[in-house]
């Protein structure tokens, strides 16, 4: 399936992006955000990307996403269970 967006013709200028460039990045972005919603698997979230899962779960860091997101207490009870 394919998804249509538009925006302004100077906005990948603006950036000092190449349009295609730009489109790669506001693909990572969307799948960067529903993985961080948890409405996708890492997986769901690479292929939408166009990444490989590995690749994807790389660039989580770098875009201050946590990989794994746990509760502070959860994570605690875990701790304190181990």
């Amino acid at each position: 399936m394919q998804l249509m967006i538009d925006y302004p013709e100077s906005l990948p200028d603006v950036l000092q992006e190449s349009r295609d460039e730009f489109e790669q990045e506001a693909k990572l972005a969307m799948a960067l955000k529903l993985f961080e919603m948890k409405r996708l698997s890492s997986g769901q979230a690479a292929a939408l990307a166009g990444l490989a899962r590995v690749d994807f779960l790389l660039l989580l860091h770098r875009h201050g996403v946590a990989m794994i997101d746990i509760p502070d207490d959860e994570l605690e009870a875990d701790v304190r269970n181990a």
